[in-house]
Protein backbone atom coordinates (compact mmCIF):
# COMPACT_ATOMS: atom_id res chain seq x y z
CA UNK A 1 0.00 0.00 0.00
CA UNK A 2 1.26 3.71 -0.92
CA UNK A 3 1.78 6.25 1.68
CA UNK A 4 -1.98 7.75 1.31
CA UNK A 5 -1.24 11.19 2.97
CA UNK A 6 1.18 13.98 2.32
CA UNK A 7 3.09 13.87 5.98
CA UNK A 8 6.07 12.39 6.57
CA UNK A 9 5.65 8.72 9.00
CA UNK A 10 7.70 7.19 11.51
CA UNK A 11 7.03 3.76 12.97
CA UNK A 12 7.73 3.49 16.90
CA UNK A 13 7.81 0.20 18.17
CA UNK A 14 9.85 -1.74 20.57
CA UNK A 15 9.79 -4.69 23.08
CA UNK A 16 7.37 -4.59 25.92
CA UNK A 17 8.80 -2.10 29.03
CA UNK A 18 12.00 -0.98 26.51
CA UNK A 19 11.07 2.57 26.96
CA UNK A 20 8.38 3.07 23.84
CA UNK A 21 5.85 5.33 25.80
CA UNK A 22 9.03 7.43 27.58
CA UNK A 23 10.14 8.34 23.96
CA UNK A 24 6.55 9.10 22.41
CA UNK A 25 6.06 11.37 25.35
CA UNK A 26 9.46 13.47 24.23
CA UNK A 27 8.62 13.48 20.97
CA UNK A 28 4.49 14.67 21.73
CA UNK A 29 6.54 17.41 24.06
CA UNK A 30 8.49 18.76 20.80
CA UNK A 31 4.85 19.06 19.06
CA UNK A 32 4.86 15.57 16.71
CA UNK A 33 1.51 13.89 16.87
CA UNK A 34 2.03 10.43 18.15
CA UNK A 35 -0.51 8.02 17.37
CA UNK A 36 -1.23 4.63 18.99
CA UNK A 37 -2.02 1.41 17.98
CA UNK A 38 -3.28 0.31 21.72
CA UNK A 39 -5.59 3.55 21.95
CA UNK A 40 -6.46 2.17 18.30
CA UNK A 41 -7.51 -1.08 19.72
CA UNK A 42 -9.68 0.29 22.23
CA UNK A 43 -11.26 2.63 19.66
CA UNK A 44 -12.33 -0.07 17.11
CA UNK A 45 -14.02 -2.22 19.72
CA UNK A 46 -15.68 0.53 21.89
CA UNK A 47 -19.32 0.29 22.77
CA UNK A 48 -21.38 0.60 19.51
CA UNK A 49 -18.77 0.22 16.82
CA UNK A 50 -18.95 -2.10 14.04
CA UNK A 51 -15.82 -3.95 15.19
CA UNK A 52 -17.47 -5.12 18.91
CA UNK A 53 -21.05 -5.94 16.86
CA UNK A 54 -18.32 -8.13 14.76
CA UNK A 55 -17.10 -9.57 17.62
CA UNK A 56 -20.09 -10.26 19.41
CA UNK A 57 -21.41 -11.96 15.97
CA UNK A 58 -18.73 -14.30 15.93
CA UNK A 59 -17.48 -14.91 19.44
CA UNK A 60 -21.25 -14.75 20.91
CA UNK A 61 -22.78 -12.12 23.75
CA UNK A 62 -21.04 -13.92 26.45
CA UNK A 63 -17.91 -12.01 25.93
CA UNK A 64 -19.89 -9.11 26.35
CA UNK A 65 -20.29 -7.72 30.15
CA UNK A 66 -23.40 -6.26 31.60
CA UNK A 67 -22.60 -2.84 30.47
CA UNK A 68 -22.22 -3.87 26.74
CA UNK A 69 -18.72 -3.39 26.47
CA UNK A 70 -16.26 -6.52 26.06
CA UNK A 71 -15.19 -8.57 28.70
CA UNK A 72 -11.99 -8.51 28.24
CA UNK A 73 -11.17 -11.44 30.75
CA UNK A 74 -13.57 -13.49 29.25
CA UNK A 75 -12.18 -13.22 25.42
CA UNK A 76 -8.56 -13.63 26.50
CA UNK A 77 -9.90 -16.82 28.18
CA UNK A 78 -11.14 -17.69 25.13
CA UNK A 79 -8.08 -16.99 22.78
CA UNK A 80 -5.51 -17.97 25.14
CA UNK A 81 -3.82 -21.08 23.71
CA UNK A 82 -6.52 -21.01 20.60
CA UNK A 83 -4.74 -20.16 17.62
CA UNK A 84 -7.90 -20.32 15.50
CA UNK A 85 -9.97 -17.70 17.96
CA UNK A 86 -7.19 -15.66 18.44
CA UNK A 87 -6.49 -15.05 14.30
CA UNK A 88 -10.44 -14.68 14.31
CA UNK A 89 -10.47 -12.08 16.96
CA UNK A 90 -6.85 -10.48 14.66
CA UNK A 91 -9.01 -10.82 11.24
CA UNK A 92 -11.78 -8.74 13.30
CA UNK A 93 -9.51 -6.07 14.65
CA UNK A 94 -6.24 -5.42 12.97
CA UNK A 95 -7.66 -4.10 9.62
CA UNK A 96 -9.89 -1.42 11.86
CA UNK A 97 -6.45 -1.06 13.56
CA UNK A 98 -4.58 -0.60 10.79
CA UNK A 99 -7.69 1.83 9.25
CA UNK A 100 -8.15 4.02 12.39
CA UNK A 101 -3.97 5.19 11.90
CA UNK A 102 -4.13 5.50 8.60
CA UNK A 103 -7.33 8.30 9.03
CA UNK A 104 -5.28 10.01 11.70
CA UNK A 105 -2.26 10.18 9.50
CA UNK A 106 -4.05 11.28 6.60
CA UNK A 107 -5.82 14.02 8.73
CA UNK A 108 -2.35 15.12 10.76
CA UNK A 109 -0.91 18.52 9.15
CA UNK A 110 2.40 18.47 10.93
CA UNK A 111 5.86 18.16 9.56
CA UNK A 112 5.77 14.56 10.29
CA UNK A 113 3.83 11.99 12.42
CA UNK A 114 4.53 8.93 14.98
CA UNK A 115 2.70 5.71 14.93
CA UNK A 116 3.29 3.77 18.01
CA UNK A 117 2.48 0.16 17.33
CA UNK A 118 4.12 -2.46 19.48
CA UNK A 119 3.33 -5.63 17.56
CA UNK A 120 5.11 -4.04 14.27
CA UNK A 121 7.66 -6.50 13.53
CA UNK A 122 4.59 -9.22 13.78
CA UNK A 123 2.44 -6.96 11.23
CA UNK A 124 5.48 -5.11 9.63
CA UNK A 125 4.13 -6.36 5.98
CA UNK A 126 0.44 -4.02 6.16
CA UNK A 127 2.62 -0.76 7.12
CA UNK A 128 5.34 -1.39 4.63
CA UNK A 129 4.08 2.49 3.71
CA UNK A 130 5.85 4.19 6.43
CA UNK A 131 8.62 5.91 5.77
CA UNK A 132 10.80 5.01 8.40
CA UNK A 133 10.95 2.57 11.52
CA UNK A 134 12.35 4.26 15.23
CA UNK A 135 13.02 0.74 17.46
CA UNK A 136 13.73 1.43 21.21
CA UNK A 137 15.97 -1.22 22.25
CA UNK A 138 16.90 -2.90 25.63
CA UNK A 139 18.46 -6.51 26.41
CA UNK A 140 15.96 -9.01 28.00
CA UNK A 141 17.69 -8.73 31.29
CA UNK A 142 16.58 -5.27 31.70
CA UNK A 143 13.22 -5.67 30.23
CA UNK A 144 12.91 -8.48 32.99
CA UNK A 145 13.72 -6.01 35.81
CA UNK A 146 11.63 -3.60 34.69
CA UNK A 147 8.42 -5.29 33.77
CA UNK A 148 8.10 -7.00 37.37
CA UNK A 149 8.95 -3.59 39.06
CA UNK A 150 6.34 -2.47 36.50
CA UNK A 151 3.34 -5.07 36.98
CA UNK A 152 4.25 -6.19 40.46
CA UNK A 153 4.60 -9.45 38.85
CA UNK A 154 6.88 -12.44 38.80
CA UNK A 155 9.99 -13.17 36.60
CA UNK A 156 8.83 -16.37 35.23
CA UNK A 157 5.34 -14.48 34.21
CA UNK A 158 7.45 -11.58 32.98
CA UNK A 159 9.86 -14.00 31.06
CA UNK A 160 6.71 -15.31 29.15
CA UNK A 161 5.17 -11.88 28.46
CA UNK A 162 8.57 -11.21 26.60
CA UNK A 163 8.93 -14.44 24.84
CA UNK A 164 5.17 -14.07 23.28
CA UNK A 165 6.77 -11.11 21.29
CA UNK A 166 9.05 -11.40 18.19
CA UNK A 167 12.26 -11.71 19.05
CA UNK A 168 14.66 -8.71 19.60
CA UNK A 169 16.73 -9.42 16.28
CA UNK A 170 13.46 -9.49 14.50
CA UNK A 171 12.47 -5.91 15.74
CA UNK A 172 16.07 -4.68 15.30
CA UNK A 173 16.19 -6.09 11.64
CA UNK A 174 13.15 -3.38 10.72
CA UNK A 175 15.02 -0.13 12.33
CA UNK A 176 16.13 2.94 10.09
CA UNK A 177 16.62 4.15 13.82
CA UNK A 178 17.93 2.56 17.15
CA UNK A 179 17.53 4.41 20.65
CA UNK A 180 19.34 1.74 22.85
CA UNK A 181 17.43 2.43 26.28
CA UNK A 182 19.06 0.43 28.99
CA UNK A 183 19.88 3.18 31.43
CA UNK A 184 18.66 6.45 33.08
CA UNK A 185 15.43 7.34 31.72
CA UNK A 186 16.73 11.25 31.07
CA UNK A 187 19.35 10.03 28.76
CA UNK A 188 16.53 9.66 26.15
CA UNK A 189 16.09 13.75 26.04
CA UNK A 190 19.33 14.09 23.86
CA UNK A 191 18.74 11.63 21.94
CA UNK A 192 15.11 12.54 21.14
CA UNK A 193 15.70 16.07 19.99
CA UNK A 194 18.65 14.40 17.59
CA UNK A 195 16.57 12.16 16.08
CA UNK A 196 13.56 14.85 15.92
CA UNK A 197 15.97 17.42 13.90
CA UNK A 198 16.92 14.29 11.41
CA UNK A 199 13.26 13.67 10.93
CA UNK A 200 12.40 17.34 10.56
CA UNK A 201 15.66 17.38 7.93
CA UNK A 202 13.97 14.08 6.02
CA UNK A 203 10.55 15.02 6.04
CA UNK A 204 11.84 18.52 4.26
CA UNK A 205 13.23 16.55 1.36
CA UNK A 206 10.21 14.38 1.06
CA UNK A 207 7.98 16.94 1.03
Amino acid sequence: MTAPHASYVVALTGGIAAGKSAVSRRFEALGIHVYDADVAAREVIAPGSEGLAAIAAHFGTDVLDASGQLDRAAMRQRVFGNDAERRALEAITHPRIRTWLHERVRADRGPYCMLAIPLLAENHQHYQWVDRVLVVDAPESVQLQRLVQRDGIDEALARRMIERQARREQRLSLAHDVIENSGDEAALDKVVVELHARYLSLAQAKG
